[in-house]
């Protein structure tokens, strides 16, 4: 993606801005938050670009010789001799498999900003939205390349076709676009995983992020708008 500002984004943002009052937002002090799987309207203007890649993206998934293979994860409960056991075993389960989660996640958060420093390569003056075979193969890309680095391998992991999507935002102040990885573990607030750290480093909660604002949220089969809502305040 390459941190660019298209010709007719900065007329889509203001338009947008006007609509749902970004810029009251400040003025009277109200929060903000995001229904981020909203049905994008017919004339989307990226649902050309996201199809296109999701096309070849699958393709190569199916692929007999393609070098990304995900791992079968068993899963199962045993609930035989329940009340002999200590109460709240399955809580601190939960707890720890949450809190490993978290900390693989951050992590692998922390490696893909420090493979980007070798391995970040500008698309030039066409922004071409790489699949995962197409980075291993040319040894780096810009964002959108790397990105997909992060969303693969959380769900190689085991993380759910619910939790994890690729997405697109924009900073507020030029608009220029970026793609980072959602993790949904809160519906309403997505960790931020940013490949290249031009958003953020770490692993914050999008709301934690000053002057970005989600786009776009999709995978290989899903693509949604994220919309602004208001929340009311407490």
């Amino acid at each position: 993606m390459g941190m660019r500002t298209h010709p007719w984004s900065a007329a889509l943002a203001f338009g947008l801005a006007v609509c749902f009052g970004w810029g009251c937002a400040g003025v009277f002090g109200v929060p903000l938050a995001y229904r981020y799987f909203a049905q994008p309207p017919a004339d989307d203007a990226w649902a050309h670009k996201i199809e296109a890649w999701q096309t070849r993206e699958r393709a190569e998934q199916r692929a007999p010789n393609s070098g990304v293979q995900t791992p079968a994860v068993a899963s199962g409960a045993d609930t035989g001799g329940a009340s002999d056991r200590p109460a709240d075993l399955r809580s601190k389960y939960a707890e720890f498999r949450q809190q490993s989660k978290r900390a693989l996640a951050r992590e692998l958060a922390g490696w893909i900003q420090k493979q980007a420093k070798q391995h970040y390569i500008a698309d030039g003056p066409i922004d071409h939205w790489a699949t995962l075979e197409e980075t291993f193969r040319t040894n780096g890309d810009d964002c959108d390349g790397l990105e997909l680095l992060v969303y693969h391998m959380l769900r190689d992991l085991g993380f759910g076709e619910t939790e994890v999507f690729r997405a697109v935002v924009y900073r507020r102040s030029d608009n220029q676009h970026h793609m980072v990885t959602y993790w949904f573990e809160d519906p309403n607030d997505p960790w931020v995983i940013d490949p290249t750290g031009a958003m953020t480093f770490g692993m914050p909660h999008m709301s934690e992020v000053p002057g970005w604002a989600p786009l776009k949220v999709f995978s290989e089969d899903s693509n949604y708008n994220a919309e602004q809502q208001w929340v009311a305040q407490q």
